[in-house]
């Protein structure tokens, strides 16, 4: 029987507790609904009045294939309004299978306050003060928790950046080796975890009994078919797995909307240099590993370990966005540098989008010069350091930065940073960027699929033909698949597959015992998004939010495209 866990964070007390109101609810769907219900829309995202929800999928916890997913919900430092930042790692299975759908993080205990480890176990909740792993790196202390509670335990846990409450601050979690660098990176829930004093959550499903599921063999056959249409597509079974989600680099640089130089371009020449071919070949000469899962269960498999010129570990997870975020946009070619970046965030704990575009600001500053990639990650390393002012400052995110440097030129939405498609020469996924609740998110309706690798359709990706029904659409869908507990990458086969939507309802049907369809699995997404926007608009959102920045005006090379949407426009792409 699925539980909430809620821990008051401020007495160090727990208290397990049905679902009540929330009953039958999981991932996005349940964060959002909690912080809606429960966190004032005008409180202070630092404040004890917000709260921090570790949601678990629906599906989380059974074989389902990519359904290892977890959800974090709160109100967001980064942007003010509601967040839910959405990661792989172990976390989340071993949670659903203690029975708990959520953790809630309650309250806030004095600033000066150790921090501590909450551990959950299948016989009690405890919380452990642990200062000795104040200031530590998300690696180091991974290390000393997984010693400790051992090899069989996930781990949530925050860097120096969470604990001094910066705000493009992650939540890090460990993967099936141990490694914190799956990351819930963006909205700076990090920040929300810091404030908490929580500096770790240890999950061992030892003893669990697992998810129940009401109809074994409906579910079984299900899953076979759900693992069929996720084997048979091109994406998620050749493209994703032989290259990783950087074989978009290539991809998006053709298509002339690779953000290069500060978004001022859409090609970037050396965009060889750091793409997903060109780091097969590394890993495959250097003795690292290209194709691995996040989790278990995963049938895409496009994590990796990527290692240096003499075989030694630089980062996993090195995802497109990352890469583009610290190469293209800043006009670096080092791939080595950008996977030391990237590990650097990791530990440290750090969006990589975000800081990549605020790395990007720091060189518009003229504060590093462009494409020095040595002075960048000297840049990022500073924000370990809580005595250092421009590390204060680089840690609080790309619009803090920009408001730091005197520089206008700065690509957010809400707060929020862009991800990695110039919504110039991508306009669907540009849409999204305006309209999601979420600030600036490319996961929240990922338009890419119909704008450029005509998945699920071929809109034209120049022009506005098209595009705010699309995302609409798209954003809907994609609250469903985070309520679920999927992976989003399962989204490029479920658009080219006439029954996968339909599979996934008998899945959770057979899981729940109750009857769902897709007219079901619609509402959970219209659903979800009419309580996210019903937050931010009591926490004063209105649609002169919902702006890409001026400077998309501009013509992009190479195809001169604008962005040209009017504010009454993009409101079409917003469920009501």
């Amino acid at each position: 029987m699925s539980r909430l866990l809620r821990i008051d964070t401020n007495k160090r007390t727990f208290a397990f507790s049905d679902m009540g109101a929330y009953a039958g609810m999981g991932g996005r769907a349940l964060t959002s609904r909690l912080i809606l219900d429960e966190v004032p829309a005008l409180s202070h995202p630092l404040g004890a009045s917000n709260k921090l929800v570790a949601a678990a999928g629906i599906l989380t916890g059974t074989a389902a294939a990519n359904s290892g997913r977890i959800s974090l919900g709160a109100k967001s430092p980064l942007t003010g309004g509601i967040k839910e930042s959405n990661s792989g790692g172990l976390f989340s299975q071993k949670m659903a299978k203690l029975g708990i759908q959520a953790m809630v993080f309650e309250d806030k205990p004095e600033d000066s306050a150790a921090p501590v480890v909450v551990v959950v176990k299948a016989d009690g909740v405890s919380i452990v003060e642990a200062p000795e792993l104040a200031g530590l790196g998300t690696y180091a202390a991974s290390e000393i928790l997984l010693a400790k509670y051992g090899s069989r335990a996930a781990v949530m846990l925050i860097g120096p950046a969470g604990e001094t409450c910066r705000l493009a601050a992650s939540v890090q979690f460990t993967d099936p080796k141990g490694r914190p660098a799956r990351a819930a990176g963006r909205g700076g829930l990090g920040a929300v975890m810091g404030s908490k004093k929580i500096k770790a959550v240890v999950v061992d499903d030892t003893g669990a009994t697992g998810v129940p599921v009401a109809d074994k063999e409906a579910f079984k056959a299900a899953n076979k078919r759900w693992v069929e249409i996720l084997g048979s597509h091109p994406v998620t079974s050749q493209g994703l797995p032989g290259f990783g989600t950087s074989i978009l680099v290539n991809i998006i640089n053709e298509a002339g909307a690779l953000p290069t130089k500060n978004f001022r371009f859409g090609r970037f020449d050396q965009a060889a240099d750091i793409s997903g071919e060109k780091m097969v070949e590394l890993m495959q000469a250097r003795g690292g590993k290209p194709k691995e899962g996040c989790h278990p269960g995963c049938v895409i498999q496009c994590s990796q370990t990527f290692v240096d010129d003499k075989g030694g570990y630089l980062s996993s997870g090195l995802e497109y966005e990352t890469v583009w975020a610290f190469g293209a946009n800043c006009l670096i070619n080092d791939i080595d540098d950008i996977a030391r970046m990237d590990h650097a965030c990791d530990d440290l704990g750090l969006d990589t989008i975000d800081m990549g575009n605020a790395v990007a600001v720091a060189m518009d500053g003229g504060i590093i010069p462009w494409g020095d990639s040595k002075a960048a990650l000297t840049l990022l390393r500073r924000v370990g350091d809580p005595s250092d002012s421009l590390g204060r400052i680089m840690g609080n995110g790309a619009k803090f930065a920009g408001q730091a440097f005197g520089v206008s030129r700065v690509a957010e939405v809400k707060g929020q940073a862009l991800p990695a498609y110039d919504p110039r020469s991508v306009k669907g996924v540009g849409v999204t960027y305006a309209t999601t609740p979420m600030g600036a998110d490319h996961t929240a309706g990922y338009a890419v699929c119909q704008n450029i690798l005509k998945c699920g359709g071929d809109v034209n990706p120049m022009t506005k033909v098209g595009q705010v029904e699309l995302s609409k659409n798209l954003q809907i869908a994609t609250a469903a698949i985070d309520a679920v507990g999927f992976c989003l990458f399962v989204a490029f086969a479920v658009l080219d597959t006439a029954d996968a939507v339909q599979v996934m309802c008998d899945q959770i049907a057979a899981v729940t015992g109750k009857a769902f369809a897709p007219g079901d699995f619609l509402a959970l997404g219209v659903n979800t998004l009419k309580d996210e926007i019903a937050f931010n608009t009591k926490a004063g959102f209105t649609k002169e939010h919902d702006q890409l920045p001026e400077f998309f005006a501009e013509p992009l090379a190479p195809h001169n495209t604008t962005w040209d949407f009017t504010p009454e426009e993009l409101q079409g792409a917003k469920v009501s």
